[in-house]
């Protein structure tokens, strides 16, 4: 259990590293960023879960997204000035956006069949 969490960290880790990669250069369009910031969600799900099946870890995961994601549509001063900071930028966003979700989507999906492939080969 301890190697499958490691390995999810470690996925995690580079998924980071590329999402903000992807929002330090312009010519990457926001929604892959928007799609590894939920993958990065599903790998951290799966690192405190690593015996859990993947759906359950996917239906979670499009549960925090979703939610952090309508979030956005509650505006007050405290939770503004948080958004505006890097950490509340990169967890919170700022702006709602219909097309997120569905980035949001792809991404977990996209996890889940990395996820599915990794642990084939494994085995």
């Amino acid at each position: 259990m301890l190697k499958q969490r490691l390995k999810y960290g470690l996925i995690t880790s580079v998924i980071i590293l590329s999402g903000l990669l992807s929002r330090k250069f312009s010519i990457v369009p926001l929604w892959v960023g928007d799609m590894l910031w939920a993958a990065m969600i599903y790998f951290i799900l799966r690192s405190f879960y690593p015996r859990a099946r993947a759906r359950s870890v996917a239906i979670g995961s499009i549960s925090i997204s979703y939610t952090i994601e309508f979030s956005q549509l509650y505006k007050a001063p405290w939770i503004d000035h948080l958004r505006h900071t890097f950490f509340g930028r990169m967890v919170l966003g700022d702006t709602f956006l219909w097309g997120d979700l569905l980035s949001h989507s792809v991404g977990i999906l996209l996890a889940v069949l990395l996820d599915n492939s990794l642990n084939k080969k494994i085995r």
